[in-house]
């Protein structure tokens, strides 16, 4: 009876811990996300600076300044979802890309200390997007190790806990990139 009751006291602190891990696992996970949110926002506010610096120098191409507006709202919207947000991420840096392109157009602007300080602000901010990115995919490749895992699996399985998705590039970002076609545009 004592031997029983030992097995279960120890089955039940096992399934203790692995019910806390996981539970700890899924909120690293989302603190990771957290921190891409917190990265796209200080670049969603660096938007409008940026944007208001070149408008000054160019004769902007109103479609793609029309553009990184748009998506600049939307992105700043409260009722979207994770992915939506993603998305809107990856047609921003596209959008913001081309007008760095653009830019190389205009002598002047290049030289300006509120163009280079913004330039070198957005690029820095690029750079901890990036290291937020890969401090998240970490967070849930340890995730899904977890509940994938024996005996993770079972507990994950009880508390219907399912494997999250990698951020990974679109098959867009994944082509190499031609500096010849980039000047010439």
């Amino acid at each position: 009876m004592i031997i029983a009751l030992i097995i279960l006291v120890v089955i039940v602190l096992v399934g203790i811990g692995f019910y806390n891990s996981l539970i700890g696992k899924k909120n690293q996970v989302n603190n990771a996300f957290s921190a891409i949110d917190v990265m796209l926002k200080k670049r969603f506010d660096l938007l409008p600076n940026l944007i208001e610096t070149v408008k000054q120098y160019m004769n902007y191409e109103e479609g793609l300044l029309g553009k990184i507006v748009e998506l600049r709202t939307k992105a700043t919207t409260a009722n979207i979802s994770n992915e939506e947000k993603l998305d809107i991420d990856r047609q921003l840096s596209t959008s913001v890309k081309g007008l760095m392109v653009t830019v190389e157009n205009y002598p002047d602007l290049k030289a300006n200390n509120s163009f280079i300080n913004l330039q070198t602000t957005w690029t820095e901010s690029e750079e901890q997007i990036a290291a937020a990115r890969r401090t998240y995919n970490a967070s849930v490749t340890d995730y899904n190790n977890a509940i994938m895992m024996f005996p993770g699996s079972i507990f994950a399985g009880m508390m219907n806990y399912q494997p999250i998705n990698l951020l990974a590039n679109t098959e867009e970002e994944r082509k190499n990139i031609s500096a010849k076609e980039l000047f010439n545009n």
